[in-house]
């Protein structure tokens, strides 16, 4: 590539990503912190939403002045969003706004959930990343070497602390291995397409930091010099990081501009709740310098900014602005088409849906489509999937749902406004809130569940349930009206109102009471001997000593017992409707099927 061509270059966006503890605000403060306490004016330029650290600094850090001029990158913009926005949020046209991604972890715990769902999304966009393994201090015997390269502190380590730092190493490139990547120290990784290069690193002490820096460089100008190229006098196209209030300005947006440039007065397109709104930009605003900061000169106005940049837009209408939607200028020639596709963006991610399922709502369109991702995965149906808070309208809608387990609201991110918290509190929906994607679908798994259990029991109590008993020789105490008869059961549990039948499938009269020592008793279970009142038949007529006789099971419930709770009946009474459905399907072999 021609040094001409640097011209149009923009700085490569980076994200960081990862577990909430692990360390994001502190390694973004310690690569903003360093080139502050450096004093190297210039080194470091504090955007909104996003801090540029310019390619001269990091040069200086990793101590290789004579590689300025191998690189060709201005530097690199790193996206200070919270960790919850991380990075689905963040899209341009066509993919992931973030060119490049740090994925955080503490090298002492590993794994998280949440570093494993940042994985799977890097997966899905395809986005280059590195893996950064943070807290190398905290190991046990670690000597400390201030913003040291990683090499140079470890090869100062104690064998044993090498040794334990290895051990920990390797477990994170298991768990890599595990999530489908191959990985290797950054150091040994001679081909980054192929490898996924970890780094280990302090964002405590900065050891480390400038060999994540070099490597993101590296990665920058591999991966993504055609990417890069923007054009400078092109119209501004950008994503919605944050919808603001600000004092005296009312509600702004702050955004990235990912691709040529925007000027005070421009005409902009803005993805919003309904049709996109159509504006004018009042004001840019960039953040004034560090040491300035009183709340009247926290901005500072400028007339045009150019991509790679964090800015704040003042512009009218802007209350029904979506976080992580596209922002475009346009001119009075093509703002039909520009709304159009802008419109054609936000209608792909009113997600495809079923007539039947749960509700979503998502803070932003990305972690809309990164719940119904996951959602999908677990075969969950979706009936509808929003951007927004809670509202009363949400509840009325799905408190109509009759069946149970679709009466379900899911919130990422998100408020329940007031007046819908009132309409909840009467109703039957269960709403789960949470800013953690994986929380969401496990408590509404584990709540399904348990859900089901219930409802078996509750089919279970109502339900007829198989029973066989021997009428004992001898044991005849009346006749008739009512029988009363001494019975062995010899499968499942005899309750009283139940109808009897023979052993030909006939219904011959009604249990009306048990009992056992004189005493009544509502059940009665296999092997217990009982007195038995049988209203109906006549003893030596339609029942006689030594007849087996059965519950009488209605066809509904024997249906239920055979297909849905047959597994929760015990072995005796599986074998008794075993024999009475064989009985039943002597004359018609479809009964209760």
């Amino acid at each position: 590539m021609h040094i001409t061509d640097n011209e149009n270059l923009r700085t490569p966006i980076v994200c960081v990503m990862g577990h909430v503890d692990h360390g994001k605000t502190t390694l973004l403060d310690r690569i903003r912190g360093s080139s502050v306490a450096a004093g190297e004016a210039g080194a470091i330029t504090q955007h909104i939403g996003a801090t540029e650290v310019m390619i001269d600094s990091i040069i200086e850090r990793s101590g290789a002045s004579g590689m300025k001029n191998n690189f060709i990158v201005p530097g690199l913009l790193f996206i200070d969003t919270p960790g919850h926005h991380a990075f689905t949020s963040l899209r341009s046209r066509g993919g992931a706004l973030a060119d490049l991604a740090v994925v955080i972890v503490d090298i002492n715990e590993g794994f998280m959930p949440q570093t494993k769902e940042s994985l799977q999304i890097l997966k899905r966009f395809k986005t280059p990343f590195v893996v950064v393994a943070n807290k190398i201090d905290r190991i046990h015997g670690w000597q400390p070497h201030e913003s040291a390269s990683f090499l140079e502190t470890y090869n100062k380590q104690s064998e044993r602390v090498r040794t334990d730092l290895d051990n920990k190493f390797y477990e994170i490139v298991g768990e890599l291995y595990n999530s489908g990547f191959n990985s290797e120290r950054y150091d040994r990784v001679s081909d980054f397409q192929r490898n996924i290069g970890i780094i280990p690193i302090s964002a405590i002490t900065g050891e480390g930091i400038p060999d994540l820096l070099m490597v993101l460089l590296g990665l920058a100008q591999k991966f993504l010099e055609s990417n890069l190229h923007y054009n400078a006098s092109g119209p501004g196209e950008g994503t919605i990081l944050e919808v603001k209030e600000e004092k005296g300005l009312g509600t702004t947006i702050d955004i990235i501009l990912y691709d040529g440039t925007l000027k005070k007065g421009d005409t902009i397109v803005v993805g919003s709740l309904g049709e996109p709104i159509q504006t004018k930009v009042r004001a840019l605003l960039k953040p004034n310098p560090m040491g300035e900061i009183s709340a009247e000169e926290k901005f500072q106005n400028v007339e045009s900014v150019t991509a790679a940049i964090g800015v704040k837009i003042s512009a009218p209408n802007l209350d029904d602005a979506l976080s992580g939607a596209t922002v475009r200028a346009a001119s009075p020639e093509n703002i039909e088409n520009i709304v159009e596709e802008v419109q054609e963006e936000l209608d792909e991610v009113q997600i495809s849906t079923g007539t039947t399922g749960i509700t979503l709502k998502a803070d932003t369109i990305g972690s809309l489509e990164a719940l119904v991702n996951e959602l999908q995965k677990e075969d969950i149906p979706i009936r509808k999937a929003e951007v927004g808070d809670i509202s009363q309208r949400d509840i009325i809608e799905v408190s109509a749902i009759e069946d149970p387990f679709n009466a379900v609201l899911i919130g990422f991110n998100v408020k329940m406004l007031p007046d819908a918290k009132e309409k909840a509190k009467g109703s039957e929906l269960k709403v789960f809130q949470n800013d953690v994607i994986y929380r969401l679908i496990d408590d509404y798994k584990d709540w399904v569940q348990e859900k089901k259990e219930k409802s078996e029991k509750t089919i279970s109590q109502l339900i007829v349930k198989p029973a066989r008993f021997l009428l004992l020789p001898e044991c005849t105490f009346r006749q008739s009206k009512p029988a009363v008869v001494g019975v062995r059961i010899t499968g499942g549990k005899v309750k009283t109102n139940i109808g009897v039948t023979d052993n030909s499938g006939k219904v011959v009269g009604t249990i009306k009471g048990l009992q056992l020592e004189g005493e009544n008793i509502k059940e009665a279970s296999a092997g217990m001997e009982v007195a038995m009142a049988i209203d109906g038949p006549t003893v030596g007529r339609q029942i006689k000593e030594g007849d087996v006789l059965y519950s009488n099971i209605p066809e509904k419930h024997a249906k239920v017992l055979e297909t849905e709770i047959f597994d929760s009946l015990s072995a005796d009474e599986m074998e008794t409707l075993d024999a009475f459905l064989e009985i039943k399907r002597r004359d018609n072999p479809f009964w209760a099927k």
